[in-house]
């Protein structure tokens, strides 16, 4: 698990997120995204109080460019940003002293900062379980929606607290009848790369993402789901 803290300090540090991100801060552990105005995924993270501080636990690889957009974002808001040495441990068993629940499922177990080691849980086995998205897997910066993707099955979006950037375009999708788009888990015989395409008498159908135990996170349009997929060598099926 590669993974980076973003410590944020400061009066204001509850309000400033508030303002940009899909969750409700005040009411964290909670997961969340920062969103592009067009209402494209940028980041996932958790967000965690400790202290006098909100903990960021972001992806590392996504770590330097949401940094540099938090302080776009700044302004004269009186926070402190800092990228910080921390460890991260995480399970599924019984949870350690001061550990936080995963926010998103209770599959997931759950996190202790500043601990270190793993307990052999199968992730991608919960994950694909669950139809949970991994970032840089199935939540791809730029590309992603978010409501797509499970955020408001996963508790990762609120649609109460108010606006925060992409808000509009969120709010827009989530009072369409129905997502013609999405992920699913679908049953699969073979084997194929994350990232292979998914057809259906030769049109496509969607992409195959995280397998484990003959099933696969897939990101489809609905309504060409059906017999006779394919994914490259593989075969897939509706559950």
């Amino acid at each position: 698990m590669t993974r980076q803290i973003i410590r944020i300090t400061g009066e204001d540090r509850v309000d400033f997120l508030q303002g940009l991100v899909t969750n409700d801060v005040t009411r964290a552990p909670c997961w969340a995204a920062l969103l592009t105005p067009q209402g494209k995924y940028l980041a996932d993270f958790l967000i965690v109080p400790q202290d006098d501080a909100l903990l960021i636990d972001v992806h590392a690889d996504l770590t330097e460019d949401l940094m540099r957009r938090l302080t776009l974002y700044k302004l004269r808001s009186k926070v402190t940003l800092e990228p910080v040495d921390m460890t991260v441990a995480r399970g599924t068993g019984p949870a350690p002293e001061g550990a936080v629940a995963d926010p998103r499922h209770e599959a997931l177990g759950w996190r202790l900062y500043g601990g270190t080691g793993e307990d052999g849980s199968d992730w991608d086995a919960i994950r694909v379980a669950h139809t949970i998205p991994e970032t840089l897997i199935e939540l791809l910066p730029n590309e992603s929606f978010i409501l797509e993707a499970g955020f408001e099955r996963l508790h990762g979006v609120d649609f109460r607290k108010g606006c925060y950037v992409g808000q509009e375009v969120t709010a827009r999708m989530k009072h369409k009848a129905e997502l013609r788009k999405g992920l699913t888990t679908l049953r699969i015989e073979g084997e194929a790369p994350v990232g292979t395409p998914i057809t259906r008498d030769g049109r496509a159908v969607g992409t195959l993402f995280t397998q484990s135990n003959g099933r696969g996170i897939a990101h489809v349009r609905f309504d060409r789901l059906g017999e006779g997929m394919e994914a490259g060598a593989a075969r897939a099926f509706v559950e």
